[in-house]
């Protein structure tokens, strides 16, 4: 690092931070704070599930992969492309629901006790992954910055610059951050490749000097098969359903719309960039072929890839970059900490009679300490990889319960519960019997998983039937307001039927697929799911073609 590099680094960082201040400061509702008082437009939207999916441990963890065995490792990132288009449908539940946090809708679903459970893992997932984030970032900075600085020194500066606009603005700060920081997480994402092709010499000579299956884009030497990358898509399908991000993902857009086109196709300018890490990975595994050297560990490639290629003040740019990939993503967990804890924890058990202004007030110091606390897991992190399938597993046994719930009106409490008990036993259990040691985070692997996920939703459906069913009223009342347009969505008090607009959902009530009415006047009623739905895919098909002539180039 030299002082141009620098400059540019505490340029960005005051710079954002002092933007983020300047657009909070309007923010004088819980609401607001908590979901940017469903306002946002649908770029804003569009930057925010990009900047908030998209963190610095991604290109580590992608870039380290490809530079240890090839172009084919991008199915650990590319899994969720795969389930991408869902969002488009399942967009609708969390805005509907009327509510600001998923624990609030889990308690409408099963009931108060199963909404805390819930909010318990919540807080517990958004900690890890603000700890894997950071990490992540920290591995980068400290490499690409020759070890100027120290990765804890770096996760704490990290952690004060998105802490202070994000105290102040919520959401709003939040999202409105992430679009700004999104156009440099682009940057991040192919600033590389020119330089690094011009070093190496060319695709020609990453052919030359590579294994043929590093520029294939399935092989089995990369450690992904067919099976794995299945088991890896049921984890993000079910597993996104549970992130507790995701209400503001869904549900905080100015109309329903805004929500679908937000998640949906600002995931897939995620999965966009992730060819950019993937192809950065083989261009750090010629050069340091090409220059006799090693890596002490496979996801210091992305850092030493800045280090070596970058000329100054470019090289402040990219950490600048990483920051924005973070510090997005940080800010949007810490506000959803806030929310989660005024919310279902402060409201209901400590405070039910709270004005909104004690409540702004606990949201905004309780994302402040239970930020913290994620700061403190980041610094137990070894692998970021394994430690960013940890947090999206866990998220898909509990995903077991809300994914399960929305599709099959019978689930009950009692079945969700065990459920979830029961996936988290048998992962760990098998894991151990494999490895013969107990710990938190094991490396992925899909049959432990594959196996646990099976049982969990095999133990919902028993448990649901051989116990007493949910109150139907309030079951009735929840599918209800699924079948009808968010208040927000309305131009006056009266319930929109949903089928009217042509936006009934296609997933809700999922066996009825079976029937012949649900078949009757389809494109009518699903229009706003099929025509969505069908464009997302089509989207996914030009990226994996896309990444099939880079390749063949």
């Amino acid at each position: 690092m030299n002082a141009i590099d620098l400059t540019v680094v505490l340029v960005y960082v005051v710079g954002i931070t002092a933007y983020g201040i300047w657009i909070s400061r309007h923010t004088r509702t819980s609401e607001g704070f908590f979901l940017g008082g469903r306002k946002l437009k649908w770029w804003t939207m569009m930057g925010q599930a990009f900047g908030t999916g998209t963190h610095a441990e991604m290109p580590v963890a992608q870039t380290g992969a490809s530079f240890h065995l090839g172009f084919s490792t991008i199915w650990y990132q590319w899994k969720n492309m795969l389930i991408t288009p869902f969002y488009w449908l399942m967009a609708p539940w969390y805005r509907r629901s009327e509510r600001t946090t998923i624990a609030e809708m889990v308690a409408d679903r099963y009931g108060r006790q199963m909404g805390l459970i819930y909010t318990f893992f919540a807080v517990a997932f958004l900690v890890f992954v603000m700890g894997v984030m950071l990490q992540g970032a920290a591995k980068v900075i400290f490499v690409a910055s020759g070890e100027t600085w120290s990765p804890n020194t770096i996760v704490l500066a990290m952690t004060v610059a998105f802490m202070v606009y994000s105290y102040f603005g919520g959401l709003v700060a939040a999202a409105n951050t992430e679009f700004i920081q999104s156009f440099l997480i682009i940057v991040l994402s192919f600033l590389l490749i020119p330089f690094g092709l011009n070093e190496v010499g060319g695709m020609g000579s990453l052919r030359q000097a590579l294994p043929e299956n590093f520029f294939k884009l399935y092989s089995d030497a990369s450690g992904l098969d067919y099976f794995t990358i299945s088991m890896l898509a049921v984890n993000g399908v079910v597993g996104i359903t549970a992130q507790p991000h995701m209400m503001t993902m869904f549900a905080s857009g100015n109309t329903e719309r805004a929500g679908r086109v937000g998640q949906t196709f600002g995931n897939l300018v995620k999965r966009l960039v992730t060819i950019g890490w993937a192809l950065t990975g083989l261009i750090v595994a010629t050069l340091v072929l090409q220059r006799g050297t090693t890596l002490p560990d496979s996801e210091h490639a992305f850092g030493y890839a800045i280090r070596e290629l970058l000329s100054p003040g470019i090289t402040g740019l990219m950490i600048a970059a990483i920051l924005a990939a973070n510090m997005s993503s940080c800010s949007n967990f810490m506000v959803n900490l806030g929310s989660l804890f005024t919310r279902d924890i402060y409201q209901p058990y400590i405070n039910p009679s709270a004005t909104d202004e004690q409540s702004l007030k606990i949201g905004r110091l309780s994302s402040l300490v239970l930020t913290l606390l994620g700061v403190l897991f980041a610094l137990i992190i070894k692998n970021v990889l394994s430690a960013f399938l940890f947090v999206e597993t866990i998220a898909a046994f509990m995903g077991i319960a809300l994914f399960g719930g929305m599709l099959w009106k019978r689930a009950n409490r009692y079945g969700a519960m065990a459920a979830i008990a029961v996936a988290y036993c048998v992962y760990y259990a098998l894991n151990y019997a494999e490895t013969a040691t107990l710990q938190l985070i094991y490396k992925w692997q899909p049959a432990p998983f594959g196996w646990a996920m099976l049982t969990g939703f095999v133990v919902l459906i028993a448990v649901s039937l051989c116990t007493p069913a949910e109150n139907q009223d309030k079951i009735n009342h929840f599918f209800n307001r699924m079948q009808h347009l968010s208040r927000a969505d309305r131009t006056d008090n009266e319930p929109v039927d949903a089928a009217s607009q042509g936006m009934e959902m296609i997933l809700i009530d999922a066996p009825g697929w079976f029937t012949r009415k649900r078949w009757l006047h389809f494109m009518q009623r699903y229009r706003e799911d099929a025509v969505g739905f069908a464009l997302a895919w089509l989207f996914v098909g030009g990226l994996i073609g896309l990444a099939w002539i880079i390749l063949k180039f």
